[in-house]
């Protein structure tokens, strides 16, 4: 069983997802198949159209497995502002998406602040039930739990802590895509708070693979490294990669990441 990726230009379906004046559109990419399928989680003002996404899917595709792909409200082809977003919305929509396409045992691929809305995702499937959708691993690139915290405000200088504070928004430069700033909001930090994972141990209950870059200037590699070590310590592999960035998207960094999704599943 094989299909055509589904490209940037194929229309996505759309849910609604909150309610009243929290509703927002989330547009969704889901290419049916065999399980296990594949779960997308994107990162920090991304979306479902970048090369590791896209990747994922052409090897569903060739491969006749389910992919899930989506973009989180503020981001991509979803609707909403993204400076509404904080890390409780974008896991709400996650968790809804997730119960509303997937079916049979999932891999769940996270890249960046995807890694932490796995993690959580992973929680809330361990307090609720798996459903039609039980957990057959996880896949995690640069994950950045808790980085609205350890990798933002503890990092701030005392001026952006202020402005924050003051104005409710800083604006941020961005070494990415364009380079036009994106605003770090103060409902952001402070909601963040309320899903930090890393002081306490993470039983996510399913094999993990982590990638990282030793060379990844937004989140470091010790960052990964304390992540691993709140995992249990069976079937958790932390591969680290010398010459790698952030992004983790040229093909040998592609190439770990089908190696390890077709691991797993």
């Amino acid at each position: 069983m094989t299909s055509s990726p589904a490209g940037p230009n194929e229309p996505p379906a759309f849910i609604e997802v909150g309610k009243d004046n929290a509703m927002r559109t989330i547009a969704v990419r889901a290419r049916a198949g065999q399980a296990p399928g594949l779960f997308w989680l994107g990162g920090f003002n991304s979306d479902m159209a970048g090369t590791k996404a896209l990747a994922l899917d052409a090897w569903a595709a060739e491969h006749g497995r389910a992919c899930v792909r989506f973009d989180y409200s503020g981001h991509g082809e979803s609707g909403g502002s993204f400076a509404d977003g904080t890390i409780g919305r974008w896991l709400a929509e996650s968790v809804t998406v997730f119960q509303q396409f997937c079916r049979g045992p999932q891999v769940v691929i996270g890249s960046s602040m995807g890694g932490w809305i796995a993690l959580l995702l992973a929680r809330e499937i361990a307090k609720h039930g798996a459903g039609d959708a039980p957990l057959a691993g996880m896949v995690l690139i640069a994950p950045a739990p808790d980085f609205t915290e350890e990798l933002m405000w503890k990092g701030f200088s005392p001026e952006t802590r202020q402005e924050i504070e003051t104005k409710g928004v800083w604006l941020r430069p961005s070494p990415y895509g364009d380079g036009t700033p994106y605003p770090i909001t103060r409902a952001l930090i402070e909601e963040g708070r309320n899903h930090l994972l890393l002081g306490n141990s993470i039983d996510v209950g399913c094999p993990v693979r982590i990638l990282q870059g030793a060379r990844d200037p937004d989140v470091p590699w010790k960052h990964a490294l304390a992540l691993a070590h709140r995992l249990p310590a069976d079937d958790v592999v932390l591969t680290m990669i010398q010459d790698g960035d952030h992004r983790l998207s040229r093909p040998q960094d592609i190439a770990r990441l089908i190696a390890a999704v077709a691991e797993i599943g």
